[in-house]
């Protein structure tokens, strides 16, 4: 089940993460080679992989933890779609290395997962089961296992019998036993449904050369874009009664899904319409969710993951798609997840922007981070990723305290990227950019503000160190209205902490919304 999808389980997902990520200090760099990928992958099975039990624990101690206790055994093991997950990851690297072992791990994973789940279509979440079917169906393609092809067949058809016209002129419901709007809160249709279901029919459509699967997945794709795509902006579902209300939530796990599903149909087709819809998604998730051109920070649990979506199949844009634009991205990405592992196993935590902490990390989390290694060919680079030194403010993780506000919104015009924090005059909350850079030295930064309730303050504290105890953000005459203010900080070297916050002990106040910071 993927719990992501109400808005308090996310809530407390990122709050979550801010005490699973303590950086770690001394971070160090290398080049990202096929050794670091090698080793990366060896990693993530050494330390999550349960081979008597050909399973994959959740956490990295392999102890039980109550934010996401779902899955075999109480929680000790990963659930029904995150196994999907880690299953497609070993498969990353076999596709990479051709290695015996991780050929062995693809048909030893699926045993285990059948041993802890001897009826999938137990689950009610068609999600879940649609991961299985696509990653039934790469296995069979990678590996020729008849199994593979039926299960994955079978899967396909028990989902597509969810297709239904009753509410929202089509689509694949979310869960089975939910189909009424009107009586349920939980009777949706989404992006994660049905945009891996047009990846899924066209995998068929090969097996099997029967092109009414291609028509099945024109269907699905048609449906999906005219209803959950607003120009590039992929939406995340639609509920509610009579026309539906559209959840406009930014995962780049629905951006990954939705170009995935366009790519498959470029191939199938050659119709170059569906390469500039691929085109759009990437490059909204590459233009407004990132920090200095790095994926950014999305939480822990299910969150985790998302990445490791969206750059597989992003890469299957560069690849499939002859879209050769997107190499440097992944591979500064995966730079950027390789330097930012903690060193002591190898394992790389939920924000690639700076060190894993000491603490746990589960499972998703670190395949994210592995599979990424494996997807792109090693640029040998040897250094730090500085970026393009822009870092959106709502891109940016918050330090919160109850009822504080700093929240992310769109509401006033004229911001940059997807929008800006507001809401902002409690002490104890701040904004912390993660930075990254080449060497070290002195830079101005500029901070994009609006200010209309008056004269504004903040401090500015890098590294732990206070910079500035009282910075003044002068008056802009609307909210729509931006100004700019500069401080000049010092930087290390690899990863930096720069904090804008809130405590009126050092005379910050007023309201204040943070578009971008810049200058890095």
């Amino acid at each position: 089940m993927i719990t992501w999808k109400k808005p308090l389980a996310f809530a407390f997902t990122c709050l979550l993460s801010l005490s699973l990520l303590t950086p770690s200090l001394n971070q160090k760099t290398e080049a990202f080679t096929s050794s670091n990928a090698d080793t990366a992958m060896s990693s993530f099975v050494n330390v999550f992989y349960d081979a008597p039990a050909k399973y994959f624990y959740v956490n990295s101690d392999h102890q039980i933890h109550s934010e996401h206790a779902h899955g075999p055994n109480g929680g000790l093991y990963t659930d029904f779609w995150w196994e999907a997950q880690l299953w497609e990851t070993v498969m990353d690297a076999y596709e990479r290395t051709g290695s015996a072992t991780y050929l062995t791990m693809i048909h030893d994973i699926y045993t285990g997962f059948n041993a802890k789940y001897p009826d999938m279509t137990a689950n009610t979440f068609n999600d879940d089961l649609g991961w299985w079917a696509l990653a039934c169906l790469r296995a069979y393609e990678l590996t020729g296992t008849v199994e593979y092809l039926n299960r994955g067949s079978y899967l396909f058809n028990q989902i597509y019998a969810e297709w239904d016209t009753s509410f929202y002129g089509g689509g694949i419901w979310w869960r089975k036993d939910s189909h009424n709007p009107n009586i349920s809160s939980n009777a949706q249709k989404n992006m994660a449904t049905n945009a891996p279901m047009v990846m899924a029919a066209i995998k068929l459509r090969n097996a099997y050369n029967d092109t009414s699967y291609l028509t099945k997945a024109t269907q699905i794709y048609n449906w999906t874009k005219s209803t959950l795509v607003t120009s590039s902006k992929i939406n995340d579902h639609i509920e509610g009664a009579g026309m539906g209300i559209i959840k406009d939530w930014d995962f780049t796990y629905n951006y990954g899904t939705f170009l995935g599903a366009a790519v498959s149909l470029y191939q199938s087709t050659g119709n170059a319409s569906y390469l500039t819809d691929a085109n759009n998604a990437a490059q909204y998730v590459i233009n407004k969710m990132v920090s200095a051109q790095t994926l950014m920070y999305e939480g822990v649990n299910d969150a985790g993951g998302f990445k490791m979506i969206f750059a597989r199949n992003l890469n299957r844009l560069r690849v499939q798609g002859g879209q050769s634009q997107y190499l440097n991205f992944l591979q500064q990405n995966a730079t950027q997840a390789w330097n930012h592992r903690r060193t002591s196993d190898n394992i790389i935590g939920s924000d690639w922007l700076r060190p894993t902490g000491s603490t746990y990390v589960q499972s998703l989390t670190a395949a994210a981070g592995a599979s990424i290694l494996q997807l792109v060919p090693a640029d040998g680079y040897t250094g730090y990723i500085a970026g393009n030194g822009a870092y959106e403010a709502e891109n940016a993780q918050k330090t919160l305290v109850s009822g504080s506000g700093l929240i992310n919104e769109s509401t006033n015009p004229g911001f940059s990227g997807r929008g800006y924090i507001g809401g902002w005059n409690t002490n104890g909350t701040s904004i912390d950019f993660y930075v990254n850079q080449n060497s070290a030295g002195s830079k101005t930064v500029t901070f994009r503000y609006a200010a209309a309730a008056g004269n504004a303050s903040r401090y500015v504290k890098v590294n732990g160190v206070f910079i500035a105890n009282n910075l003044v953000f002068n008056s802009t005459s609307s909210w729509g209205n931006y100004g700019t203010v500069t401080v000049t900080i010092p930087l290390n070297a690899g990863s930096n902490t720069i904090q804008l916050g809130y405590d009126s002990s050092k005379g910050n106040s007023n309201y204040l919304n943070v578009d971008l910071l810049s200058g890095l």
